[in-house]
């Protein structure tokens, strides 16, 4: 392949910006595996006992294999034109690849661990061969090698934790692979002669990057509407569960509200007018995992409110209904200083009050701590509101 076909790859000045069909159809595999991430964790959070820490570290790290797949995916789009045909193949695979991993979810760390290992290591190490053979006349290439070594060294304890039988090994074996791989992410990949990709190496487009990470936060907080929906019709349609549901839409509605005012609605322009709109992107890449995770424990610890609304506030459901909002406003604190510089008010004061009101809410039934949890979250939203009533929209600011 000459230079010139090489460069065809890369997103050009013109044409549309928008995510791609495609791309959409990606997320939708993200869809069903989230929700096997969080019925794994509604599954830890019931079960309890001595081995729940370890049993959440396991849901910990199949959820940040499935975020390192969709994000260098969401990456590779805004960096690659994801209307040519050798970059869809790129994304049909990786589809495959997730679906894979997605259904490999629920008995990962047993019978099904091979298969998750599989196809993770099949969509990082394929992508990166795939576009460093495209491109191998072209000086791009180099940022593809450059994974491609990496992932090449993360497969070993991926494929070797899918083959061993004990889950606690399986668990230190794909510890260490996540290690090696987010350590390469955050360094830049680097390689002997080669050196480190910088931030400037990725040339991405603001905007399509900066819908991908608002499309998938629409995912997650669909998926928490999703779990607290399917718990709820599993059972009977008592009063303080339909409080317990109605709730749950509440907060969802409520972190969609505060994540969107303003820094969600305005990351496209932060992004395009950063001084180094890589690193925005890469900070948000972080930022938006935090979210993400979030919205995954809020959801788990809804679901387990509706489930039992008058039901005993231990420590493990406590944290799950606190802890998810909580870490959501962690996240999007550090969003919103990414934005526009700084942070409000409003975010320090709803997370102490999470935090420093867990005592409190922990003498109330579950339905009462996440009733808390929502007034909280209502009061951090109108306090978004009242600042912005009769200002001009805010402009991004960013420090980046």
């Amino acid at each position: 392949m000459t230079d010139e076909r090489g460069a065809e790859l890369l997103r050009g000045g013109g044409g549309s910006h928008r995510a791609t069909f495609l791309e959409l159809f990606l997320d939708v595999v993200f869809v069903f595996a989230f929700t096997r991430v969080s019925q794994r964790l509604i599954t830890d959070v019931a079960a309890g006992g001595e081995r729940l820490p370890l049993e959440l570290a396991q849901t910990l790290f199949l959820l940040l294999a499935l975020w390192m797949v969709w994000s260098l995916t969401a990456w590779a789009t805004s960096h690659y034109d994801p209307e040519r045909p050798p970059i869809q193949a790129v994304m049909v695979g990786s589809m495959c690849g997730s679906l894979v991993m997605a259904v490999s979810v629920p008995d990962a760390y047993g019978a099904h661990g091979l298969s998750f290992a599989a196809g993770y290591v099949s969509i990082q190490l394929g992508r990166s061969i795939y576009l460093t053979v495209a491109l191998r006349r072209h000086f791009q290439r180099h940022l593809s090698s450059r994974i491609v070594v990496w992932s090449a060294v993360s497969a070993v304890p991926w494929i070797v934790g899918g083959l061993v039988a004990e889950e606690d090994l399986r668990l230190l074996c794909w510890g260490v692979a996540l290690a090696i791989d987010y350590l390469g992410l955050v360094i830049g990949w680097p390689v002997p002669r080669l050196g480190r990709a910088t931030a400037t190496a990725w040339t991405v487009t603001g905007e399509h990057l900066a819908e991908r990470y608002q499309q998938f936060t629409i995912i997650a907080l669909g998926e928490m509407i999703f779990v607290a929906g399917v718990g709820f019709s599993g059972g009977d349609f008592t009063l303080l569960r339909w409080i317990g549901l109605l709730d749950a839409f509440a907060t969802t509605v409520l972190l969609w509200r505060i994540y969107f005012h303003r820094a969600g609605s305005v990351l496209v322009e932060a992004v395009a007018e950063a001084r180094q709109p890589a690193r925005l992107g890469r900070s948000a890449t972080w930022t938006h995992l935090t979210m993400i995770a979030g919205i995954v424990t809020a959801a788990v610890g809804y679901e387990v409110a509706i489930a039992e609304p008058a039901g005993h506030a231990d420590g493990v459901r406590v944290a799950a209904i606190v802890g998810g909002p909580a870490l959501f406003v962690v996240g999007r604190a550090r969003f919103e200083y990414e934005v526009f510089g700084r942070v409000s008010r409003s975010r320090v004061i709803g997370l102490l009050l999470l935090v420093l009101g867990v005592p409190l809410l922990g003498r109330l039934p579950l339905l009462g701590i996440a009733a808390g949890v929502t007034a909280v979250l209502t009061g951090m939203a109108v306090a978004d509101a009242l600042r912005a009533r009769g200002r001009p929209p805010e402009r991004p600011a960013s420090p980046m």
